[in-house]
C-alpha cells in the first residue's frame, strides 16, 4: 500500500457479504500465536489467502464484514499479514471498532461489488473517493475524520495511549 497525502493505493482482495469473523478468523487456530494462526485466515472459503495476501493489499468485502463474535483475532490475523484498510459496504459494530483499535483503517462504501479481486484502487479517505485503476470507476466512500486516520497510522489505540503516557511527565499514570 502505497500512502501519500491521505492517499491509499494498493491491490484487491474481494469477497462477498457475511465475511464473519470465523471465516476471517477460524476458531480452531485460536490458540496458536498470531504470527501463525494468520496463515488460516480466510482459509474456509479461500486455503490460498495468506499465501496470495501481500503486505498494502486492501480487503474488500460487501455486506456485513466481520459478524459473528466480537474476538480480536480476526482484524488481527488481517493485520499480520499486511493488511491496513478493509473496505465494505457495512460492518459489524464490534469488529468495525477492532479494526479501528488495532490500527486498520475501516472504510464504508456502497458501492464495493463494483470492485474485482486484484484490482488496483486508489482512496483518497480525506474526501471519500475511491478510483479504481483497473476499471477507471470512480465511488463514494466515508470520508475518514483526522482522529481516527490518526489512531490507526499510530498503530491502533493501544499503541496511541502508551504514545501519550510517554509525553506525559511522572509515572504514576496506569493503563
Amino acid at each position: 500500500m502505497e500512502k501519500e497525502s491521505g492517499v491509499y493505493r494498493g491491490r484487491c482482495l474481494k469477497y462477498g457479504d457475511n465475511i464473519n469473523t470465523d471465516i476471517i478468523s477460524p476458531p480452531m487456530y485460536m490458540e496458536l500465536p498470531i504470527e501463525q494462526a494468520a496463515a488460516y485466515a480466510m482459509s474456509p472459503i479461500d486455503p490460498e489467502f495468506a499465501s496470495k495476501c501481500r503486505p498494502g493489499d486492501i480487503f474488500v468485502a460487501e455486506e456485513n464484514l466481520g459478524s459473528g463474535s466480537s474476538r480480536e483475532t480476526a482484524p488481527l490475523a488481517l493485520k499480520e499479514l499486511g493488511i491496513r484498510i478493509v473496505l465494505a459496504k457495512s460492518y459489524a459494530r464490534i469488529f468495525y471498532r477492532n479494526c479501528i483499535n488495532l490500527g486498520i483503517l475501516a472504510i464504508e462504501c456502497s458501492q464495493t461489488d463494483k470492485i474485482a479481486y486484484f484490482d488496483e484502487i486508489e482512496i483518497d479517505y480525506k474526501k471519500g473517493v475511491i478510483t479504481n485503476r483497473s476499471s477507471q470507476e470512480t465511488y463514494r466512500c466515508q470520508a475518514i475524520p483526522n482522529h481516527i486516520v490518526g489512531l490507526t497510522e499510530k498503530g491502533g489505540l493501544f499503541a496511541c495511549l502508551m504514545e501519550r503516557r510517554e509525553k506525559v511527565d511522572g509515572s504514576d499514570i496506569h493503563l
